[in-house]
């Protein structure tokens, strides 16, 4: 599978140049694959992204169905830590119809048991491939930019597509895992593998 990162170049600077260096960062990021594109959340992403978290199949492993205002929150918790952390979930485009199609990308907010790669494709364009294309994008992306040595899925025990998609990266299940607060109940496994593994298995034979 061909990816291709594209972004701004980076100096060492600091205070305002360093904040402005960033945003054009964040503007001019973008990774690229046979079927799909991802950048960082845009405000034009929301009725997308609202649509999404409003329907039930597709929220019933990510924290559950949420109302307008309450996606708001979650959507602008996912663009800030692009700015905060300088990284998050990538909106998903799909290139053939310009749509949002969902959101897949690294995630590690306090408490989370580990760096993770997570995934959610909109209803319907499940089945397609389209997680598994966009989650191995972006762990050669963390990888290669963010400088991990490990990536781990966080999994509903009943999240059947999930496990399979995280089977087919070359992810192992570890076993139980807990996640922070209000997600603390959820009964979830940990599937992860490290850089090395990664690379390993992507190199030509």
């Amino acid at each position: 599978m061909r990816t291709t990162i594209s972004r701004a170049g980076c100096g060492s600077t600091s205070g305002a140049a360093a904040r402005k260096m960033r945003s054009m960062h964040l503007a001019t990021l973008q990774l690229e694959t046979p079927r799909l594109l991802l950048r960082p959340t845009r405000r034009e992403d929301f009725e997308a992204w609202a649509a999404f978290m409003g329907d039930p199949e597709s929220a019933r492993f990510i924290g559950g169905v949420q109302t307008r205002p309450v996606a708001w929150r979650g959507f602008l918790t996912m663009a800030g830590a692009w700015t905060v952390q300088g990284f998050s979930m990538f909106s998903v485009i799909e290139k053939a119809s310009g749509r949002w199609v969902g959101r897949v990308g690294p995630w590690y907010p306090e408490g989370w048991p580990g760096t993770e790669v997570g995934w959610g494709i909109a209803r319907d364009r499940c089945g397609l491939g389209y997680a598994t294309e966009a989650a191995a994008a972006t762990i050669d992306w963390v990888f290669a930019e963010l400088g991990w040595t490990e990536v781990i899925h966080t999994i509903d025990v009943a999240n059947l597509a999930s496990n399979a998609v995280a089977s087919k990266l070359g992810s192992r299940n570890r076993g139980r895992g807990k996640l922070p607060e209000p997600y603390g109940h959820i009964v979830m496994d940990v599937w992860g593998q490290t850089r090395d593994e990664w690379f390993a298995r992507r190199a030509p034979r």
